[in-house]
């Protein structure tokens, strides 16, 4: 006689059962939100204080409506973040590239040639166009939409840096540092700083952690970026070096990353090089049509010398802009002793000294050192090490103070005093 089994019908808990892998999951999930959650928020609270300034300041002055939309103007306030280099960005996603050397009609002097949009690196109007296909967004969007997220992952790894050398709570106050830098500005805007400093901040994480595949591909991002770009290269290289030294991560994963990491910046150069017939066709452009060129110092010696006697006749002066600019190549050398006294990974020390001299070394509107100088993250964990001792309301005073005053420094400054 065969036994029938019956089989108990299934619980309404079992119904319900979540699956294992949602179940490990959910943990997961929750541990990043409490590990990154205060990251973020710092960055979003102190970045949108001084955000909201900007555009009370632009719109209680008014100036940007009687400026041409390509240089700080525009109907709205916001409509400024996407002027100047905003503009020529927007430009390459929605035409791509052309690049060439022409001639303006009978000019003499500095500026000889046309402006061309190939002085710009691809990969964020790249991105910019991308998210516009995507979400229906038209170009301003995707542009801002790329640098605000961009510029919390940005925070990410500055935070991820700096809690290596000093712990949560540096790393936090690091963050909130990026927020209120000078010139960061430019953050949430149409430019590439956050782009370019959240692939630096991670490729510089990769090397410390020493996942070298990952650094090589960053930096060969970063390169598609800015070409400054060149200083992290380098860092990357010189870290490399130090680790077959060590022989620690073997040989093929430190050769691997060192081989890939310059084919971004180097490619698009050979490529507009080639397109230009010209195997320097890229810096005669930026110095026939911007006026930036590698000149061993001698603009900024030049700057250098003149405000502190109140002289403002040099190359490109622009007096409020300048003197801000002035007193962050100043605070630089001083906050890079401070870093190299913590003993860092080598990475960190030579991307910040070669990325200053890079800035120092060219002729250039000297007030946008404070934009080209946002990127150099590793500044901020001598500072961080030494703010994290403060107690948080010591702390919350001190970041919100520079977070409602960036709107005019970092901001305001920038898009509508000088030329960003």
């Amino acid at each position: 006689m065969s036994t029938v089994q019956l089989r108990r019908p299934p619980s309404l808990a079992e119904e319900h059962r979540v699956p294992r892998g949602s179940r490990e999951f959910r943990p997961r999930l929750r541990a990043a939100a409490r590990r990154y959650g205060p990251v973020l928020l710092t960055y979003g609270v102190l970045k949108l204080a001084g955000f909201a300034v900007f555009m009370y300041l632009l719109d209680a002055a008014g100036d940007f409506r009687r400026k041409n939309p390509r240089f700080g103007g525009g109907e709205h306030p916001w409509d400024v973040l996407a002027s100047w280099d905003g503009w020529w960005y927007q430009q390459i996603a929605a035409h791509g590239y052309d690049p060439a050397l022409k001639p303006v009609p009978g000019a003499t002097g500095m500026i000889t040639l046309e402006g061309n949009s190939a002085a710009f690196f691809p990969l964020y109007p790249a991105l910019m166009r991308l998210v516009s296909e995507c979400t229906g967004l038209g170009l301003y969007g995707a542009g801002l939409t790329v640098s605000v997220i961009a510029s919390f992952a940005a925070a990410l790894g500055v935070h991820a840096v700096t809690a290596r050398l000093g712990g949560h709570r540096a790393g936090l106050v690091a963050a909130g540092l990026w927020a209120v830098w000078p010139g960061s500005g430019t953050e949430w805007s149409g430019y590439s700083e956050s782009l370019y400093t959240a692939l630096a901040a991670w490729a510089c994480h990769a090397v410390m952690t020493r996942r070298w595949l990952t650094a090589g591909l960053l930096t060969c991002a970063a390169g598609l970026c800015r070409p400054t770009a060149v200083a992290l290269v380098a860092a990357l290289a010189v870290a490399a070096v130090l680790s077959l030294r060590r022989r620690a991560d073997g040989v093929r994963r430190p050769l691997a990353a060192v081989a890939i990491a310059p084919l971004g910046l180097f490619g698009y150069l050979a490529w507009v090089n080639y397109r230009m017939g010209d195997i320097n066709g890229y810096s005669k452009l930026q110095d026939g049509a911007w006026g930036h060129k590698f000149d061993w110092g001698v603009h900024s010696f030049n700057v250098l010398t003149s405000i502190p006697v109140g002289h403002f006749d040099y190359l490109f002066a622009m007096p409020f802009e300048d003197v801000i600019g002035l007193c962050v190549v100043l605070v630089v050398p001083v906050l890079t002793v401070l870093l190299a006294r913590l003993r860092p990974p080598a990475v960190l020390v030579v991307y910040t000294v070669l990325s200053y001299l890079m800035v120092m070394t060219t002729q250039q509107y000297f007030g946008n050192v404070s934009r080209y100088l946002l990127p150099l993250f590793p500044l901020f964990v001598p500072l961080a090490l030494a703010m994290r001792r403060l107690q948080w309301p010591s702390l919350a005073a001190v970041l919100g103070t520079a977070a409602l005053t960036s709107g005019s420094y970092a901001g305001y400054v920038l898009f509508v005093l000088g030329v960003p």
